[in-house]
Protein backbone atom coordinates (compact mmCIF):
# COMPACT_ATOMS: atom_id res chain seq x y z
CA UNK A 1 0.00 0.00 0.00
CA UNK A 2 1.11 3.49 -0.75
CA UNK A 3 0.17 6.41 1.48
CA UNK A 4 -1.29 9.21 -0.60
CA UNK A 5 -2.47 12.16 1.43
CA UNK A 6 -4.97 10.90 3.96
CA UNK A 7 -6.09 7.99 1.84
CA UNK A 8 -4.37 4.69 1.35
CA UNK A 9 -4.17 3.43 -2.18
CA UNK A 10 -3.71 -0.23 -2.76
CA UNK A 11 -1.49 -0.93 -5.73
CA UNK A 12 -1.97 -4.29 -7.37
CA UNK A 13 0.47 -5.37 -10.01
CA UNK A 14 -0.66 -8.10 -12.35
CA UNK A 15 2.01 -10.48 -13.44
CA UNK A 16 1.72 -13.18 -16.05
CA UNK A 17 -0.04 -16.23 -14.73
CA UNK A 18 1.13 -19.56 -16.06
CA UNK A 19 -1.49 -22.27 -15.99
CA UNK A 20 -0.33 -25.82 -15.70
CA UNK A 21 -1.81 -27.86 -18.51
CA UNK A 22 -3.39 -31.15 -17.51
CA UNK A 23 -1.55 -32.80 -20.40
CA UNK A 24 1.93 -31.68 -19.36
CA UNK A 25 3.52 -33.95 -16.75
CA UNK A 26 5.12 -32.60 -13.58
CA UNK A 27 8.89 -32.24 -13.75
CA UNK A 28 11.72 -32.16 -11.20
CA UNK A 29 10.85 -29.65 -8.43
CA UNK A 30 7.12 -29.68 -9.24
CA UNK A 31 6.81 -33.20 -7.80
CA UNK A 32 5.73 -32.71 -4.16
CA UNK A 33 4.74 -36.29 -3.25
CA UNK A 34 6.36 -37.90 -0.20
CA UNK A 35 6.85 -41.31 -1.80
CA UNK A 36 7.14 -42.20 -5.48
CA UNK A 37 7.80 -45.37 -7.48
CA UNK A 38 10.92 -44.74 -9.57
CA UNK A 39 11.70 -46.17 -13.02
CA UNK A 40 15.17 -45.65 -14.45
CA UNK A 41 15.94 -44.36 -17.94
CA UNK A 42 16.66 -47.94 -19.06
CA UNK A 43 13.22 -49.09 -17.89
CA UNK A 44 14.11 -51.02 -14.73
CA UNK A 45 12.26 -50.33 -11.47
CA UNK A 46 14.36 -48.76 -8.73
CA UNK A 47 11.63 -49.16 -6.12
CA UNK A 48 9.68 -46.81 -3.86
CA UNK A 49 11.58 -43.89 -2.36
CA UNK A 50 11.09 -40.26 -1.42
CA UNK A 51 10.82 -37.64 -4.16
CA UNK A 52 14.02 -35.97 -2.92
CA UNK A 53 16.02 -39.18 -3.29
CA UNK A 54 14.62 -39.73 -6.79
CA UNK A 55 15.46 -36.13 -7.72
CA UNK A 56 19.01 -36.65 -6.42
CA UNK A 57 19.43 -39.75 -8.64
CA UNK A 58 18.14 -37.81 -11.67
CA UNK A 59 20.46 -34.89 -10.91
CA UNK A 60 23.44 -37.26 -10.62
CA UNK A 61 22.66 -38.64 -14.08
CA UNK A 62 22.05 -35.13 -15.49
CA UNK A 63 18.49 -35.83 -16.64
CA UNK A 64 14.95 -34.96 -15.53
CA UNK A 65 12.51 -36.60 -13.15
CA UNK A 66 9.08 -36.85 -14.82
CA UNK A 67 5.80 -37.93 -13.20
CA UNK A 68 4.24 -40.30 -15.73
CA UNK A 69 1.40 -41.85 -13.69
CA UNK A 70 0.09 -39.38 -11.09
CA UNK A 71 -3.08 -41.42 -10.41
CA UNK A 72 -1.14 -44.50 -9.23
CA UNK A 73 -0.54 -45.18 -5.55
CA UNK A 74 2.28 -44.21 -5.03
CA UNK A 75 2.73 -42.00 -8.14
CA UNK A 76 5.14 -43.33 -10.77
CA UNK A 77 8.06 -41.17 -11.87
CA UNK A 78 10.61 -41.88 -14.58
CA UNK A 79 14.16 -40.68 -14.94
CA UNK A 80 14.57 -39.46 -18.53
CA UNK A 81 15.81 -36.65 -20.76
CA UNK A 82 12.52 -34.79 -21.05
CA UNK A 83 13.55 -32.49 -23.93
CA UNK A 84 14.62 -35.52 -26.01
CA UNK A 85 11.33 -37.28 -25.14
CA UNK A 86 9.29 -34.22 -26.22
CA UNK A 87 11.26 -33.97 -29.48
CA UNK A 88 10.64 -37.64 -30.33
CA UNK A 89 6.96 -37.30 -29.41
CA UNK A 90 6.51 -34.26 -31.67
CA UNK A 91 8.28 -36.14 -34.46
CA UNK A 92 5.86 -39.10 -34.10
CA UNK A 93 2.85 -36.75 -34.10
CA UNK A 94 4.15 -35.05 -37.25
CA UNK A 95 4.54 -38.44 -38.98
CA UNK A 96 0.99 -39.41 -37.98
CA UNK A 97 -0.36 -36.14 -39.39
CA UNK A 98 1.41 -36.83 -42.69
CA UNK A 99 -0.21 -40.25 -42.97
CA UNK A 100 -3.65 -38.84 -42.18
CA UNK A 101 -6.00 -38.24 -45.09
CA UNK A 102 -8.48 -35.42 -44.68
CA UNK A 103 -11.75 -36.14 -46.44
CA UNK A 104 -13.27 -33.12 -48.11
CA UNK A 105 -16.84 -32.72 -49.28
CA UNK A 106 -17.14 -31.44 -52.83
CA UNK A 107 -20.44 -30.05 -54.08
CA UNK A 108 -22.00 -30.65 -57.47
CA UNK A 109 -25.05 -28.62 -58.42
CA UNK A 110 -27.60 -29.96 -60.84
CA UNK A 111 -30.85 -28.50 -62.11
CA UNK A 112 -34.25 -30.10 -62.78
CA UNK A 113 -34.02 -29.73 -66.55
CA UNK A 114 -30.35 -30.60 -67.07
CA UNK A 115 -29.43 -31.87 -70.53
CA UNK A 116 -27.64 -35.17 -71.11
CA UNK A 117 -24.30 -33.55 -72.07
CA UNK A 118 -24.17 -31.41 -68.93
CA UNK A 119 -25.33 -34.39 -66.87
CA UNK A 120 -22.44 -36.52 -68.19
CA UNK A 121 -19.98 -33.70 -67.46
CA UNK A 122 -21.20 -33.58 -63.85
CA UNK A 123 -20.91 -37.38 -63.61
CA UNK A 124 -17.29 -37.22 -64.81
CA UNK A 125 -16.53 -34.46 -62.31
CA UNK A 126 -18.03 -36.56 -59.50
CA UNK A 127 -15.97 -39.57 -60.59
CA UNK A 128 -12.81 -37.46 -60.35
CA UNK A 129 -13.72 -36.30 -56.82
CA UNK A 130 -14.57 -39.84 -55.71
CA UNK A 131 -11.33 -41.25 -57.13
CA UNK A 132 -9.37 -38.77 -54.98
CA UNK A 133 -11.25 -40.06 -51.92
CA UNK A 134 -13.51 -37.03 -51.40
CA UNK A 135 -17.19 -37.15 -50.55
CA UNK A 136 -19.67 -35.60 -52.98
CA UNK A 137 -22.72 -33.51 -52.10
CA UNK A 138 -25.24 -33.36 -54.93
CA UNK A 139 -27.68 -30.47 -54.69
CA UNK A 140 -30.55 -29.24 -56.82
CA UNK A 141 -31.90 -25.79 -55.96
CA UNK A 142 -35.58 -25.34 -56.74
CA UNK A 143 -36.76 -21.90 -57.84
CA UNK A 144 -40.30 -20.62 -58.19
CA UNK A 145 -42.67 -23.12 -59.77
CA UNK A 146 -40.00 -25.82 -59.67
CA UNK A 147 -41.07 -26.42 -56.04
CA UNK A 148 -44.23 -28.07 -57.37
CA UNK A 149 -42.06 -30.60 -59.25
CA UNK A 150 -39.65 -31.67 -56.51
CA UNK A 151 -40.17 -35.28 -57.58
CA UNK A 152 -38.28 -34.50 -60.83
CA UNK A 153 -35.33 -33.25 -58.79
CA UNK A 154 -35.35 -36.41 -56.67
CA UNK A 155 -35.47 -38.50 -59.87
CA UNK A 156 -32.42 -36.63 -61.23
CA UNK A 157 -30.51 -37.38 -58.02
CA UNK A 158 -31.48 -41.05 -58.16
CA UNK A 159 -30.35 -41.23 -61.81
CA UNK A 160 -27.08 -39.54 -60.78
CA UNK A 161 -26.47 -42.12 -58.04
CA UNK A 162 -27.29 -45.02 -60.40
CA UNK A 163 -24.67 -43.76 -62.88
CA UNK A 164 -22.08 -43.76 -60.07
CA UNK A 165 -23.19 -47.06 -58.47
CA UNK A 166 -19.84 -48.75 -59.16
CA UNK A 167 -17.72 -45.96 -57.68
CA UNK A 168 -19.88 -44.58 -54.86
CA UNK A 169 -22.10 -45.46 -51.92
CA UNK A 170 -25.13 -43.30 -51.18
CA UNK A 171 -24.68 -41.96 -47.64
CA UNK A 172 -27.89 -39.96 -47.62
CA UNK A 173 -30.70 -40.59 -50.06
CA UNK A 174 -32.08 -37.57 -51.99
CA UNK A 175 -34.41 -35.57 -49.79
CA UNK A 176 -36.16 -32.21 -50.09
CA UNK A 177 -34.80 -29.81 -47.47
CA UNK A 178 -36.29 -26.33 -47.78
CA UNK A 179 -35.81 -25.27 -51.40
CA UNK A 180 -33.08 -27.83 -52.14
CA UNK A 181 -32.87 -31.53 -52.81
CA UNK A 182 -29.68 -32.91 -51.26
CA UNK A 183 -27.88 -36.22 -51.60
CA UNK A 184 -24.49 -37.33 -50.25
CA UNK A 185 -22.15 -39.86 -51.90
CA UNK A 186 -18.94 -41.37 -50.56
CA UNK A 187 -16.30 -43.41 -52.41
CA UNK A 188 -16.46 -47.18 -52.18
CA UNK A 189 -13.61 -48.89 -50.35
CA UNK A 190 -10.95 -50.30 -52.69
CA UNK A 191 -11.13 -54.08 -53.14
Amino acid sequence: MVKYGRKFVLLILFKEVFYISKNAPQLNGEIKDKEVRVISDTGEQLGIMSAKEAQQIADDKGVDLVKIAPQANPPVVKIMDYSKYRYEQSKREKENRKKQKTVETKEIRLSINIDIGDFNTKINQARKFLSKGDKVKVSIRLRGREMAHSDLAVNNCVRFSEELAEEANVDKMPKLEGRQVLMFLSPKAPK
